[in-house]
């Protein structure tokens, strides 16, 4: 199943599929590794969803959620 990593729970992984996004945001995300096959764990969301706390190749990174709405994520059915 294919979702945006702004409608992502607490605690769900998923791995990127593609990056959306034009110029300096998608050259952003790229720069702080969110690249297609990079698996992505939200860690904590803000009251009102802005920003979001991810967790990808082992550190902590923060997305605002126009940022996170930019992400396309493959999350498995369990």
């Amino acid at each position: 199943m294919k979702k945006t990593l702004e409608t992502f729970s607490v605690g769900e992984r998923g791995v990127v599929s593609s990056v959306g996004g034009e110029g300096k945001m998608r050259r952003r995300l790229f720069d702080m590794g969110v690249t297609p096959g990079a698996e992505i764990m939200l860690r904590k969301k803000a009251p009102l969803g802005d920003p979001v706390e991810v967790s990808i190749r082992g550190y902590e990174l923060t997305l605002r959620k126009t940022e996170a709405a930019c992400v396309l994520m493959e999350v498995a059915n369990d």
